[in-house]
């Protein structure tokens, strides 16, 4: 008999593909020791997107929620996905970083890490891989599946090979864009089994609906353990729902042994959280079933979605989705996944809204192509590469290699706000985005996550669990009679309270006076009443002839690289054609916007953090 084991996603994959990552600590906690009752050989709960969304949108600390995580699960291992070099951000950090925030993560509760590259080239996996090892955790290789002229049998059992090689103690067949068909997957399987001694790992995306038959026939091709999620963030982009698996495999030689009872009291849990927060089930869409052609996965539709929904395009999404292929074969070929996924599809997005290929290539598109992110699966297109680099030469070491060690910068840098090495890594990691958190943190401030984009929602549905109309109007008395009791019992002075469209203010009076109560109606929506156009900020009349250098993309406007840097520009800087003039930030990418033309920075029409819409002016420039 050869058991199945399984590693639950629901924690980290699952909602990361259908709720945009906003399951919140305060949410795990409750059903984690029942999770950990269930038998699992691993409970993934870290890493990927979840770090970011944690410190921008949820106001929460990584390091904290894995700390908690793991006083309440005490026996089933937590395992996190590690982006190879690139941690769990999006571009390569140096070695110093890696090695620091893997024995941090080992450090704080991780005893799993499945460590990937989206190129499959394994110089980027070789430098975490023994960070991991000398922490002492478990170390899960991936080797990415996809489907391409390139990505043969021979190249996935040789990239094995190595990873097995260099340390590896089980091998992960990572099948992101649900690609890997039944029989596909016993072949592949069954192929590994014989030539390698570590256990073999297989992770598939729904999607396109073949994954619990992949599941079953690397079952038959003695596959040692598969992911799974709680049916209620099951389907869709996400992973098979465990339920299923299990019956699927009861009384046969692959028999998973868990309670099928248990999992559906965990089950429970989620379906009742699902309804409270509002996000729909995981469905499989037309465009979904068409994931052979475009190849792109489903959270990475949901960006495009979003993308073009801000540019008033979505019309175009087909031909972008018709666009992508293209894209992914002029640039060799490479697997749709973090960051890689969002290269390729950023500039199928520029090439169809802007009517000309490659007319605009944002700066990671640059980097990609001259080997900043590794080496290609296949050569990139020379006519393309020409466009894109000019006379520059792509490199050909390991990218991190060109990086110099950056971890004391940014424990000086950080000094004032840090109050531990996690901290200074968060820091190191997301510099912006870490700063606002703990600048917020040491106020003692607090926020609620901010609302998620619906395109971001499996099956694109606004939430249902908040109130609407007159519901949300309602103000509880009694909780109003309790704050003015409390308020009467300390020093407190003044308290304000908005929540759901209504806001209610509490003063109080002379000593001996009651507290004064106000409470405002709520705020008309959006969608009621117009919002008064913002005014335009006074600006002195300019020259004609100026040219204006207006946003290729729709995100967040940067004017420095990073917090503390300078600005890439002033006004009344000379400038030379190809310089930066700022980064956008999109698509989880940051995109460094170039001066088309030389000459005198004549304006700046922006301010930095703010938002910025397609063809939005950005700068103005004196050509010299």
């Amino acid at each position: 008999m050869h058991r199945v084991r399984i590693t639950d996603t629901t924690l980290r994959d699952a909602h990361q593909s259908l709720w945009a990552t906003r399951m919140r600590t305060r949410d795990m906690l409750p059903i984690a020791e029942k999770i950990d009752a269930v038998g699992y050989f691993s409970l993934e709960v870290w890493g990927g997107a979840t770090f970011d969304v944690c410190l921008r949108y949820l106001g929460e600390d990584p390091w904290e929620r894995l700390r908690l995580l793991k006083q309440h699960v005490r026996q089933t291992p937590l395992q996190m996905l590690l982006r190879g070099q690139s941690l769990v951000g999006y571009g390569h950090y140096p070695d110093d970083i890696v090695r620091a925030f893997v024995a941090k993560a080992v450090e704080n509760g991780i005893d799993i890490i499945r460590i990937f590259d989206a190129l499959n080239d394994i110089r980027n996996l070789e430098v975490p891989m023994q960070a991991a090892k000398e922490a002492g955790a478990h170390v899960q290789a991936a080797v990415v599946y996809t489907l391409s002229p390139v990505h043969t049998t021979e190249h996935y059992l040789e990239t094995a090979l190595q990873l097995a090689q260099m340390g590896a103690d089980s091998i992960c067949i990572k099948d992101m864009a649900g690609l890997l068909a039944p029989y596909r997957a016993y072949e592949l399987v069954k192929l590994l089994k014989e030539r390698l001694s570590v256990p073999i790992h297989l992770h598939c995306h729904y999607i396109g609906g073949m994954a619990v038959g992949a599941y079953l026939k690397a079952a038959e091709a003695g596959v040692d353990i598969i992911d799974t999620a709680a049916v209620p963030l099951a389907f869709g982009a996400s992973q098979p729902p465990v339920e299923t698996v299990v019956r699927a495999l009861k009384d046969t030689p692959y028999d998973t042994g868990l309670d099928i009872h248990l999992l559906f009291e965990i089950a429970q849990y989620f379906e009742n959280l699902r309804r409270s927060l509002g996000y729909e089930r995981g469905v499989t869409r037309i465009h979904d079933m068409r994931v052979f052609d475009h190849q792109v996965p489903g959270g990475m539709i949901s960006n495009l979605v979003s993308q073009l929904e801000e540019q008033k395009a979505l019309d175009r999404l087909q031909d972008v989705l018709d666009e992508i292929p293209r894209v992914r074969a002029e640039l060799g070929y490479p697997p749709l996944v973090t960051p890689t996924s969002q290269i390729v599809g950023t500039q199928a997005v520029l090439n169809v809204l802007t009517g000309e290929r490659y007319k605009f290539v944002p700066g990671e598109v640059r980097n990609y192509v001259q080997g900043l992110y590794g080496r290609p699966p296949a050569p990139i297109d020379p006519e393309v590469a020409a466009k894109i680099l000019g006379d520059k030469e792509p490199i050909t070491c390991r990218p991190a290699d060109l990086l110099e060690p950056r971890l004391e910068r940014m424990r000086e840098e950080i000094q004032d706000l840090a109050s531990s090495e996690e901290d200074v890594l968060s820091y190191a990691l997301f510099p912006q985005v870490t700063r606002k958190f703990l600048e917020a943190r040491a106020k003692g401030e607090t926020r609620e996550p901010l609302p998620v984009n619906t395109a971001g929602r499996a099956g694109g549905e606004k939430p249902k669990g908040a109130p609407q109309g007159k519901e949300a109007k309602k103000v509880n008395l009694e909780e109003i009679r309790e704050l003015i009791r409390l308020l009467n019992e300390t020093d407190v002075t003044e308290f304000s309270l908005e929540s759901q469209g209504v806001k209610i203010s509490i003063k109080k009076g002379k000593v001996g006076g009651a507290p004064a109560l106000e409470t405002s109606p709520p705020v008309p929506s959006a969608a009621t009443t117009p919002p008064a156009a913002p005014a335009e900020p006074e600006r002195e009349e300019h020259e004609e002839n100026l040219v204006t250098v207006v946003a290729p993309m729709v995100g967040t406007f940067y004017r420095a690289p990073a917090p503390d840097a300078p600005p890439f520009v002033e006004i009344g800087d000379t400038v030379h054609e190809g310089q930066v003039l700022c980064i956008i930030e999109a698509m989880k990418l940051m995109n460094e916007i170039e001066a088309e033309v030389a000459g005198e920075i004549v304006d700046i029409l922006v301010e930095n953090g703010q938002p910025v819409e397609y063809g939005q002016p950005l700068f103005l420039i004196k050509p010299s």
